[in-house]
């Protein structure tokens, strides 16, 4: 599976898009006040990014074990610091509904949190290139 984003900006306008495969998504992002960039920062979105993985991922392992998910909320928390700093002390918080017992849903939790891609990608390190 091949993904990528791309994003266009000039004065008041930006494109944002996302691709996994053939299949492209357009995602409506407002520019800055000032007209140029996106209104949304990189860390707000990581952390999007963080909270869209384990949310789907909850529906589908929970497909993998017959149990009907009706609910996710996940919370994304991290700290940023100065410019050209890290981010750092992230944490996440899942709330699942479901038709299981609170031991069941516990336990998809924890799974969940073992695949989640997004979350390894991070735990294990990644080495970001320019070309």
């Amino acid at each position: 599976m091949k993904i990528s984003a791309s994003i266009k900006s000039k004065l008041n306008q930006l494109e944002t898009t996302v691709q996994t495969n053939d299949s492209i998504k357009e995602i409506a992002i407002a520019p800055k006040s000032s007209g140029y960039g996106s209104s949304i920062n990189g860390g707000e979105l990581l952390l999007l990014s963080l909270a869209t993985c384990f949310c789907n991922d909850i529906y589908r392992e929970a497909a993998k074990r017959n149990m009907v998910v009706s609910d996710v909320e996940v919370i994304v928390t991290g700290d940023f610091g100065g410019e050209g700093e890290p981010g750092s002390n992230f944490q996440y918080k899942a709330n699942v509904i479901a038709d299981a017992t609170t031991e069941e849903i516990k336990a998809l939790i924890e799974h969940t949190d073992k695949v989640a891609e997004i979350h390894n990608t991070l735990r294990k390190g990644l080495n970001v290139t320019i070309s």
